[in-house]
């Protein structure tokens, strides 16, 4: 980028969504150049239209010769941001022209792309998501981890868990909104085709398979139902408040000096407090969650009010709100690998007393073959005098654990361990955070 290109970009308001914190891959799923899609003109040819090989190749050719100033121009013009692309698209494709948006609408055109860009969205978040769980997991089997440190760990992989499933349901579910019309009719294309009901059927079946869905929506009106956004951004809401909750506890456990999160050797936790190692990571995911947990209210009032056919006050909401919450999504979720690929626990001094005492009393078991005294030590040890009257229900272990180490080995096992199996091929990434 050049120096005044720079500082023109510097000039002017950028979300921090992309600019500063969301992954490439996400940030190009909700791009510009993403949401130019394929139409499927091919097999309208196939099915009868007059609809030549040229016309087609000609658009093949031109995909990706987006002319995005001039677009911006038509836009301005026409205000309306389809037909500014379609107008555009036809200065590459001057054969093509007359075809390129034959019996279809705007909402054709960007409801089902955004279907796609949510299916995406999701494949994007799922091995994240397993990625998380599989690190938590690690970290909770580790036999040097406390076993109530085991057991918190798992409540917070059966919250992620819940997510992953939630994630995988809305994901298959999602439907295409195919070759409609303009009202859900399909009235243009059976215009176009001559009143074949079955060549209709036959294009929407092809386009949906197209675009890589299993089914389309048998009933539209001009867009897809808006409710299906809430059951996008509502999975993703309560993601949210599954990571809240967790990075508040490894806060938490921060404060009690019992937990830490990764600590970069150059990194600074206060300006003015040298000493200080605030768990930075966390506060962040807790930051970005409250505001992912809070866009699930726009897609709710959208659908709500969108009278018989659809009002246009849907199109800038929904601008801001899906992207924003897949690339916040997406944030949390590698804010949080990070986290979990490097959690330190610090036992409390009472903890770092007993294994001191206790090794020292194994000693003697194992090398003099006495008995084991480690009651005896820890009743001889000043530092035990305030609760001497409760010791001996106090160093019996199962009073305060449980079953937890049992309980932490089954739920690894039956029920994290197999979730995990269709993500194993995308287990080795490894997320370094730049900021």
């Amino acid at each position: 980028m050049a120096a005044e290109e720079g500082e023109e970009a510097f000039s002017r308001y950028r979300s921090p969504l992309v600019s500063r914190y969301a992954s490439p891959d996400m940030a190009f799923n909700f791009s510009e150049k993403k949401k130019r899609q394929r139409q499927a003109l091919k097999f309208q040819k196939t099915l009868g239209l007059p609809i030549t090989d040229e016309q087609i190749k000609e658009m093949e050719a031109n995909l990706d010769n987006i002319d995005f100033k001039m677009a911006a121009e038509e836009e301005k013009r026409l205000r309306h941001d389809v037909m500014a692309h379609v107008h555009t698209f036809a200065h590459c494709c001057p054969k093509a022209a007359g075809i390129i948006h034959l019996g279809a609408t705007s909402c054709y055109v960007g409801d089902n792309t955004d279907l796609i860009v949510l299916r995406d969205g999701f494949d994007l978040l799922l091995p994240k998501l397993a990625r998380v769980i599989n690190r938590l997991a690690d970290f909770a089997e580790k036999p040097a981890q406390l076993t109530t440190v085991g057991k918190r760990c798992c409540l917070w992989i059966q919250d992620l868990c819940m997510d992953l499933h939630n994630f995988e349901r809305v994901r298959d579910e999602l439907r295409f909104r195919g070759v409609k019309g303009t009202t859900g009719t399909q009235a243009s294309f059976l215009q176009l085709f001559e009143g074949d009901h079955d060549k209709v059927e036959e294009l929407d079946r092809l386009v949906t398979a197209m675009a890589g869905f299993k089914r389309a929506y048998i009933v539209t009106g001009q867009t897809y139902s808006r409710k299906v956004d809430i059951e996008v951004l509502s999975v993703l809401a309560s993601l949210g408040a599954s990571i809240h909750k967790i990075c508040t506890d490894i806060r938490l456990l921060a404060n009690l000096k019992e937990l830490e999160e990764p600590f970069e050797k150059d990194q600074i936790g206060s300006s003015a407090m040298a000493y200080k190692r605030n768990p930075m990571r966390s506060e962040r995911c807790c930051s970005l969650a409250r505001h992912l947990m809070v866009l699930v209210m726009d897609p709710l009032q959208t659908a709500s009010v969108q009278w018989f056919e659809r009002t246009l006050d849907d199109s800038a909401n929904r601008r801001v709100c899906l992207a924003e919450a897949f690339l916040t999504a997406d944030i949390i979720l590698s804010t949080l690998q990070n986290i979990s690929e490097g959690l330190v626990v610090y036992p409390k001094d009472c903890h770092e007393k007993i294994r001191v005492l206790s090794q020292q009393a194994a000693a003697v078991v194992k090398q003099e073959g006495g008995d084991n005294d480690l009651i005896e030590r820890i009743r001889a040890d000043p530092y035990f005098s305030p609760i001497q009257g409760q010791l001996e229900t106090l160093l019996e272990p199962t009073s305060f654990t449980g079953r937890a180490s049992q309980q932490v080995a089954r739920f690894l096992k039956e029920e994290v361990r197999p979730v995990l199996i269709p993500y194993q091929s995308k287990m080795g990434v490894k997320i370094e955070l730049s900021l």
